[in-house]
């Protein structure tokens, strides 16, 4: 059986779980309601550092590793970016 099969709310379940790191990061429990998937990272107060850590904490999680190549300001602008990239990353 498929992962996808296994979990009927794949894309729900991802987003939320991304939801859950970027709020750890930003140090701000229960903000994932206000959090606009397509806002800048930036803007949402992620800074270089904390950038680092949702980086790292996107591996753990999803248990993956980030090529190199991967590690671009356009894999990791906003949370629907980062999205794109684990799916792209566990499809692989």
């Amino acid at each position: 059986m498929s992962p996808a099969a296994e979990d009927p709310e794949p894309q729900f379940s991802l987003h939320h779980r991304l939801l859950g790191l970027v709020e750890k990061v930003l140090d701000r429990p229960g903000a994932g309601p206000s959090l606009a998937p397509e806002a800048a990272l930036s803007e949402l107060g992620v800074s270089s550092l904390k950038m680092v850590s949702l980086m790292l904490s996107v591996e753990v999680e999803f248990d993956l590793s980030i090529p190199q190549n991967e590690i671009t300001p356009e894999n990791f602008r906003s949370i629907d970016s980062v999205e794109a990239l684990v799916r792209r990353l566990l499809a692989a």
